[in-house]
């Protein structure tokens, strides 16, 4: 995986954990337009079609909204297609 990507980020929910309930506690952060930011590829742990879930500082985690498409990321993150078929 690549040190770091350059992606085209949004708006962004950070994940602060989860109340006494089990529900999830979220601050939602909207901005009017995309920006290009510097990722570390070590901080990403998950990437969707909308979204790019990263850590974040004391055990949270951040939903960044992506315009750079996800096969755009996967090759940005150095991520392969398993082209090889196993036989039973």
């Amino acid at each position: 995986m690549k040190k770091f990507i350059e992606v085209s980020l949004d708006s962004y929910v950070i994940s602060h954990g989860y109340d006494e309930n089990n529900k999830e506690i979220e601050e939602k952060i909207t901005f009017e337009e995309f920006s290009k930011k510097l990722i570390s590829g070590d901080r990403i742990k998950s990437l969707s079609a909308k979204y790019i879930l990263t850590d974040y500082l004391d055990g949270r985690w951040i939903y960044w909204e992506y315009q750079d498409g996800y096969e755009n990321v996967k090759v940005k993150l150095g991520v392969r297609e398993d082209t090889e078929t196993s036989s039973a």
